[in-house]
């Protein structure tokens, strides 16, 4: 396999990444150094689960609902298109019936005005393109099993939390924070490898594309 064929869409964990507003964010800490007192290099890194690329298990939003580590890998790892909806605010129902169509894929990743500027190196904004709760449910409907958002949520920020509730309660997974600007609307094999942590309602992960 060419190292072409293969779309890095995860964003650069750094300490300037931004944040949803009340988040910790990440900070990366040494806590050795190579030297006269070390033989290694050793670091500590400290970050809110929901920061940069990483997606959104039931948890989240459901109170007793699964966590990141009950996610099957084949829900997470499989074919993807990636619908291109510009000069939005908000993709409704509408502009999902008339972008994806009657064909509906298993995963889908939206790219929105949000990635016509490299987000993950601007403060964060209230003013992002996402989904809405009728969106939501079409998305269900077509028993779609993950969608992606290339910003920190797959909801308006002024929004309630209905679409998240939605698509949660559905087992719909979420994945967030995804930077789509190079790559070009179409079919692909999407590869995305949360950690494998116990208990959490979101976890960072690595997702790229592969060309199909």
């Amino acid at each position: 396999m060419n190292s072409r064929d293969v779309i890095d869409i995860s964003v650069t964990l750094n300490q300037h990444l931004p944040t949803w507003p009340g988040s910790r964010g990440l900070t990366i800490q040494r806590l050795q150094k190579i030297g006269p007192d070390s033989d290694a290099n050793v670091s500590r890194l400290d970050l809110d689960v929901h920061t940069g690329t990483h997606i959104d298990a039931p948890l989240h939003f459901v109170a007793e609902g699964a966590d990141t580590a009950s996610i099957p890998l084949s829900t997470l790892v499989g074919p993807c298109r990636v619908v291109s909806i510009p000069n939005t605010a908000v993709i409704t129902r509408a502009m999902l019936e008339r972008w994806v169509g009657p064909n509906v894929p298993k995963r889908i990743l939206f790219q929105t005005d949000n990635s016509s500027v490299c987000w993950e190196k601007q403060p964060f904004r209230q003013s992002f393109t996402a989904l809405s709760a009728d969106a939501a449910r079409w998305l269900v409907e077509n028993e779609v099993l993950l969608v992606g958002i290339d910003y920190l949520s797959i909801q308006r920020y002024f929004d309630s939390a209905e679409t998240h509730q939605i698509l949660l309660q559905n087992r719909v997974v979420i994945l967030e924070g995804i930077f789509l600007g190079h790559v070009l609307p179409g079919n692909y094999q999407l590869i995305c490898l949360p950690l494998k942590a116990a208990g959490l309602e979101g976890v960072p992960c690595r997702a790229v594309l592969q060309k199909t």
